[in-house]
């Protein structure tokens, strides 16, 4: 990825041990290390986002973000699954790729009117943008890549 000089900061929590770090993306390739634990932040796959993470890490990220609302049970969900984690790696760098359990994230799937699963909805500055309900590869990827663009 060429360097273009300008920062694309987002938190995320450290799938480790918790914390929540400021991570430019921008430098995602190189693998960058948790403060607190040492470990790698591993933005080339789907952060997992919890309630109390969804505003910092989604709304207020300087890059778009692609959220995944799914749920453990859900066959469908389980079949986009690999598809949104291609996404996360091909586009490493320039779209956070996120998943949101709308089990463990009520207010969250509440607020933003989630009915079926799985929806996939492309933030860009805050605001939602675009959304998809359902399994349809071809237009995921075909989103993935404008938002990435």
């Amino acid at each position: 990825m060429a360097d273009t000089g300008v920062k694309k900061p987002v938190t995320v929590r450290c799938t480790f041990c918790g914390t929540k770090n400021r991570v430019d993306l921008t430098r995602a390739e190189d693998r960058p290390k948790c403060g607190a634990c040492g470990k790698p932040m591993l933005l080339d796959r789907p952060v997992k986002v919890e309630q109390e993470d969804f505003d910092t890490t989604v709304l207020k990220a300087s890059v778009p973000v692609l959220v995944d609302f799914y749920a453990d049970w859900c066959g469908p969900c389980r079949m986009v699954a690999p598809l949104v984690d291609e996404i996360a790696h091909e586009h490493q760098g320039r779209l956070l790729v996120a998943k949101v359990d709308t089990d463990r994230a009520p207010e969250v799937a509440g607020r933003y009117e989630i009915r079926s699963i799985p929806t996939l909805i492309l933030f860009r500055d805050g605001k939602e943008v675009e959304r998809m309900v359902g399994f349809e590869p071809s237009k995921l990827r075909e989103l993935a890549a404008r938002a990435a663009a």
